[in-house]
Order: structure tokens, then C-alpha cells, then sequence
């Protein structure tokens, strides 16, 4: 049975903890932009013993996790090759093995799945790791799944004409996942959006649409993450964001905000007075892990503007491209730091 989590400032990871050396070749994840088809050749595991290291390290990704005090866990997403790679390329009507080249404002070119049929789910694709980590978790669970904006913007289009239908064709599919995990006992269901800063005026037009109809019918916690990216790099991140008021209107009931690196101005919060905000307080592009006093004075700056009630500390982004221990030290101080607030106000 899990343990009841703190009622006041509980906190929760955005999704990903670092895959160990051992089961991951970091120099191949670190050369390649993030996956949109599959990356095969980062896993140092042949095939055969591959998802028993998968669920070796998905065990100690959930003991460190707890470990480190934090209320709602993962899996550490430690079976992906990317945040929205794992659910993205299990579908029907998603070409993986002939993909179209797209090129990002980087200039760099990125293999990206086409759309070729109607986009359909053809099988579970987190039921069983959301068992596994049931099993092995004694805290609250959340899964993540990316959402269906980002996964139509991370997609060439050669089917349905009209990128709001490739939208909501992939809501369909995540709602019917999300269905199934809602009715396993998941805590909470995450969707990642974080392509809403790519093209704003898009999401402003059908980017509510989609996400309400992946949240569709569900009695679980659910939320959307938006962010500027990972960390990794030395590029400046925006300080403010372009689409983000507008997920006031949407079913979710957290929104998940990265705010620690770009500092933006909290007072964007105000403009969600319906929801539960997930506040990053963890800034991950940092050598070295913050004071829980650090974290405590974030946290404080965000009740500013968020009741207390509303309010679950986090860090900014998965922690997928950190060292475990940076990882584990961040979340200890991001644990602690809640803490020191917690009881300030009781």
C-alpha cells in the first residue's frame, strides 16, 4: 500500500532520473538531439538481457527517488530512449523505419517519424512498466506520457492534411492509454507538452483541444509539463512564456512549470487560478545541487503568487541528462528545502 505523502508541499519529479552508466551509452546520447524515432545503438545491453537491466535499474531509480524523500515518484522513464520516443513510435499509422528528415532552427537535421495511416494505438505501452513500479514503489506513482501537441509537431504529416486532425488523432490514442492506467491505480497522469513554446499561435488555435480530449474521462490527478528544453548546452532559455495562461481552460488539474533556470516572473502563475502548480525549483543545468535554504527561498517566492495548498515543488525538467549522483543530491536538497517550509507554515 503506499505511504500517504505530505499534504502540504508534496513533492513530485517531472519525469526521468539518470539511466546508469552501465545500461546507457551517455557519449551517444550526448552527440544525438533528443529521439523522435528510436536510437537503438545507446543501449550498452544486447537484446536478449535488455529488459531485465531495464528493470534492475528501474528498481534502484525508484529506491533512490524515495530514498531522497520525494512523495510522488516514476519509474525514472528509465526504459526510453527518449521522453516521448517510447509511446510515439509504438503506434499505427507512424512510419519509424523510413522517417522524413526535418530541419530544427538549429539548422541541424532530424530523423522524425511520418504519418503515413490513421494514427492508432495497437497496444498497451506503459501498463506494464506502471505494475512494475507498483510493485516496487511505497510512494504515491505518476506516469508520463507525451502529449499530443508535441507528439503532432514532432511528426511529418502525409496522411491527414490538417495538423489540428494529426492533434487530436493522437489524443485519441494517448486518451486510450491513458484510460488503461487511469483504471491500474496510477496517481497521477503527466502529459508532456513542452512543443507549445514552438509554435504558439498553433498551440493557441487547437493545443487545449487535443490535451482535453488525451484527459478525457479520467478520475486520476492528471497534468501537463511545459518547459524550455533540457538543460544540457550552454543556450539561454526564455524568461517568460508564450503559451501558458491558456492552460487555465484545459481539464488538467497541474500545470508544471519550469521556472528556476530562465527565472521567469512567477506572477504568470496568478493567471492559473484553477490549478495545482508544479513548480520547478531545481535549476539542472548546475554543476553542483542546490541548499535545501535555495530550494526553501524558491519555494517561498512561488507562494508569492500560489496558496500553499496548490503548490508541489519540483524539479524544472526531467533529470534524465544529469549524473545520478547530482540527481539524487538535487532531489535530497529539493526534499529538504520543501521541508524547511512546510514547517514554517504549520
Amino acid at each position: 500500500m503506499a505511504m500517504e505523502i505530505n499534504d502540504l508541499l508534496p513533492t513530485t519529479v517531472v519525469g526521468s532520473y539518470p539511466q546508469p552508466e552501465w545500461l546507457v551509452d551517455h557519449g551517444v546520447m550526448a552527440d544525438n538531439t533528443v529521439p523522435r524515432i528510436r536510437l537503438a545503438e545507446m543501449w550498452r545491453i544486447p537484446e536478449p538481457h535488455l529488459a531485465e537491466a531495464q528493470d534492475d535499474a528501474t528498481v534502484v531509480a525508484i529506491e533512490e527517488m524515495e530514498r531522497a524523500g520525494i512523495d510522488i515518484i516514476t519509474d525514472g522513464e528509465i526504459r526510453r530512449e527518449s521522453y516521448s520516443n517510447f509511446f510515439g513510435t509504438a503506434l499505427d499509422g507512424v512510419d519509424i523505419d523510413n522517417p522524413f528528415i526535418m530541419t530544427n532552427r538549429k539548422g541541424m537535421q532530424i530523423p522524425v517519424p511520418r504519418i503515413v495511416g490513421e494514427i492508432r494505438r495497437r497496444a498497451p505501452v506503459e501498463a506494464g512498466n506502471l505494475a512494475f513500479l507498483k510493485r516496487h514503489a511505497t510512494r504515491r506513482v505518476k506516469v508520463t506520457l507525451p502529449g499530443p501537441f508535441t507528439l503532432s509537431q514532432q511528426s511529418k504529416d502525409e496522411h491527414y492534411g490538417d495538423p489540428e486532425a494529426v492533434a487530436l488523432a493522437f489524443a485519441a490514442a494517448v486518451n486510450e492509454e491513458a484510460r488503461q492506467l487511469d483504471a491500474m491505480g496510477v496517481d497521477v497522469i503527466q502529459l508532456d507538452e513542452p512543443w507549445v513554446r514552438n509554435d504558439p499561435d498553433a498551440a493557441k488555435r487547437y493545443a487545449v483541444r487535443s490535451i482535453d480530449r488525451a484527459l478525457e474521462g479520467l478520475s486520476c490527478q492528471t497534468a501537463i509539463h511545459v518547459c524550455f528544453g533540457y538543460a544540457r548546452g550552454a543556450r539561454p532559455k526564455p524568461s517568460s512564456y508564450d503559451f501558458l495562461a491558456q492552460l487555465a481552460d484545459c481539464r488538467a488539474g497541474q500545470i508544471s512549470v519550469e521556472a528556476a533556470q530562465p527565472n521567469i516572473d512567477l506572477a504568470i502563475l496568478e493567471s492559473l487560478p484553477g490549478k495545482d502548480i508544479i513548480l520547478g525549483v531545481l535549476d539542472l543545468s548546475t554543476p553542483e545541487a542546490e541548499t535545501p535554504d535555495l530550494v526553501a527561498q524558491r519555494i517561498r517566492e512561488g507562494l508569492e503568487h500560489v496558496a500553499a495548498e496548490r503548490l508541489i515543488p519540483a524539479p524544472d525538467c526531467g533529470m534524465k541528462y544529469l549524473s545520478r549522483r547530482l540527481a539524487f543530491e538535487k532531489l535530497r536538497a529539493l526534499s529538504e528545502g520543501a521541508a524547511i517550509v512546510r514547517r514554517s507554515l504549520q
